[in-house]
């Protein structure tokens, strides 16, 4: 027991539903050791974020040496790096890990709000893209990076297929944001593997931190050991199972209860 080792690198969320609370919790309920890299702190509680600020480039560039120089960390996943500078940073030091990267594009929320500064987009593509072993964006995540407006299964699998030409290795993208593809999440490979993984819809309006969770989970599976696709597998178990615990703890939506 927790004798792997996963590393998330993205925000924190001081209301403690979603980014680095949510993956360390994670990481937890599924019995891997979680560390973290902060590349940001918010102000934040379930209605509203109410500031943002980046953290310095040396203590950012510190918490990875620092945390390499010691651990064996065995997976790592990104979330919210917020801006370019942070973008380049990280991108330097996975370029060196020999490791399972799921890099979550945390760039828009379900609801449409944008958590990444328009300048780090075309960064975004150019330098994460290529190292990720898996990326996870959601619909909006989608539009962004391919430049569609998808409205249907058919546009989802075409944005799925334009990210892999990008220079992804995978691609999941969430299909929360169309009513027709609730609980759907479409996969696609490199070797050209295709699949739709379904889960029954789970109706709670306390989804907080559901996105940081899935690309947690999936990053503490392959950490274990299993491959991409039963990752994937067991983490939309899991998401499903964590919305049905799911609870509220201020007057918007709450976060899951990952604890099983």
């Amino acid at each position: 027991m927790y004798s792997k080792i996963a590393l998330s690198i993205g925000g924190s969320d001081s209301g403690g539903g979603a980014g680095i609370q949510a993956d360390l919790r994670t990481f937890m309920s599924l019995k891997v050791h979680g560390c973290s890299v902060i590349t940001c702190i918010t102000a934040q509680n379930s209605i509203e974020v109410n500031s943002v600020e980046a953290v310095k480039k040396k203590i950012l560039l510190s918490q990875f040496d620092t945390l390499f120089a010691d651990f064996a960390i065995n997976s790592l996943k990104t979330g919210m790096l917020l801006n370019e500078r942070i973008i380049k940073d990280t991108a330097s030091k996975l370029e060196n890990y020999k490791i399972p990267k799921v890099i979550d594009p945390v760039m828009v929320t379900r609801s449409g709000s944008k958590l990444l500064e328009d300048s780090a987009i075309n960064a975004y593509k150019k330098l994460l893209l290529p190292v990720a072993d898996l990326l996870t964006p959601n619909i909006f995540e989608a539009n962004l990076l391919t430049d569609l407006n998808i409205k249907s299964i058919e546009d989802i699998e075409s944005a799925a297929k334009i990210i892999l030409q990008q220079g992804a290795k995978a691609v999941l993208i969430k299909g929360g944001g169309l009513f027709e593809t609730k609980g759907k999440d479409f996969f696609i490979d490199v070797n050209g593997k295709k699949e739709w993984f379904i889960n029954d819809v789970v109706k709670t309006k306390n989804t907080h931190g559901s996105g940081c969770t899935l690309s947690a989970a999936i990053c503490a599976y392959l950490a274990l050991g299993l491959e991409l696709s039963e990752s994937i597998q067991k983490s939309k178990l899991f998401i499903e199972k964590s919305l049905r615990k799911s609870y509220q703890i201020g007057s918007g939506p709450g976060p899951l209860g990952h604890y099983q």
